[in-house]
């Protein structure tokens, strides 16, 4: 099964998690620190919530595929390349308190949308100051990625 993710930076993670678990009829999947994510089956979508400044409107921080595997991944990475699209792989990034395989691409308002798979629940990863949870390969674009700040 594939899912569309949404990540939201929100002022009140508190707030938001309330209610996005009223709206959708479930709790958060994962809560960690400045962060939870909610499973929803129906629409099929993730829905991360990233912790922002107070004060601060609710902005988009990124958009995403996920997908069930790296096969998965490889295979939007080469039709994206074949469609002269300039991506950016990681392998193995710890990201949103998980281990993940995953390509970046920006779309035609430079808004980043990752495809990506979740290899393993990683809930002992914790999230340093000044870190993007992107591997070496994907720094280049982390730079110039929205998502630079977050762990997702």
């Amino acid at each position: 099964m594939s899912r569309i993710q949404l990540a939201l930076r929100v002022p009140d993670l508190q707030a938001a998690i309330t209610f996005y678990s009223k709206l959708f009829g479930t709790s958060p999947a994962k809560l960690r620190d400045g962060y939870a994510n909610f499973a929803v089956t129906e629409p099929a979508l993730k829905l991360v919530l990233i912790e922002g400044a107070a004060g601060e409107d609710t902005r988009l921080d990124h958009l995403g595929i996920e997908v069930t595997s790296t096969e998965d991944v490889q295979a939007a990475t080469a039709r994206l390349d074949q469609a002269g699209l300039a991506t950016t792989e990681e392998k193995d990034t710890a990201c949103c308190y998980a281990l993940q395989d995953k390509v970046w691409v920006r779309g035609p308002g430079q808004e980043p949308w990752e495809v990506y798979v979740v290899k393993a629940d990683a809930d002992t990863l914790v999230k340093q100051p000044g870190s993007t949870c992107c591997t070496p390969a994907g720094a280049a674009l982390a730079e110039q990625q929205p998502h630079a700040d977050s762990c997702c």
